[in-house]
């Protein structure tokens, strides 16, 4: 089955009220698998795009610079906690999130991944893993609940989650650099060879 239609068939599944009333009823579950997903959803459609395309793309985004960036700053907005209140009281803002995690995070980075080389996916990384971290100790220590539609206890859960997911990617590419493997994709490395 080509790649598109899976991802086009995980955002449908996704965005069925059923999986999103179920998603978005925690606060964990709305931030660390919902979004995600749709980020997923994102770069599993472009990993058939043709050829053309993505030399079309290439030249807008020289060294996964751009998409990387692009995803970064994407992804940054879903991390505040007025974003995950504004998705749930407001079904425009709820589309927003549907059509941007997938076409401006998942595809640009998945898009940008294999170009960046070690180092800028070591500065992505270096990006993302600390947000995480102090995303999810904020979560924990707020003295008050942060998202109007969940209750402190969702909040801590959902801040404990996010620095257990830094540490455990952290702890994952330390593993990966110390053994000497390429996290990178086989586009990726085909590029360096060059």
């Amino acid at each position: 089955m080509n790649s598109a239609v899976v991802g086009m068939l995980l955002l449908l599944a996704l965005a069925l009220p059923p999986a999103r009333a179920a998603l978005e009823s925690g606060m964990a579950s709305h931030m660390l698998v919902q979004i995600p997903l749709l980020a997923v959803a994102g770069a599993i459609v472009v990993q058939n795009l043709p050829e053309r395309r993505r030399a079309q793309l290439a030249r807008w985004n020289r060294g996964g610079i751009s998409g990387a960036l692009l995803a970064l700053l994407a992804s940054a907005w879903w991390m505040v906690p007025r974003a995950l209140d504004l998705a749930l009281a407001s079904p425009s803002m709820e589309l927003t999130k549907f059509v941007t995690l997938p076409l401006l995070v998942g595809a640009p980075l998945a898009l940008s991944w294999g170009r960046l080389g070690p180092l800028g996916r070591g500065l992505v990384l270096g990006n993302v893993l600390p947000m995480w971290a102090v995303v999810g100790w904020m979560y924990v220590v707020a003295p008050v609940r942060v998202c109007n539609f969940y209750l402190v206890e969702q909040q801590v859960r959902a801040g404990a989650g996010l620095i257990g997911a830094s540490a455990m990617v952290g702890l994952m590419m330390g593993a990966m650099a110390f053994r000497g493997s390429n996290p990178a994709t086989p586009e990726a490395r085909a590029i360096e060879a060059r």
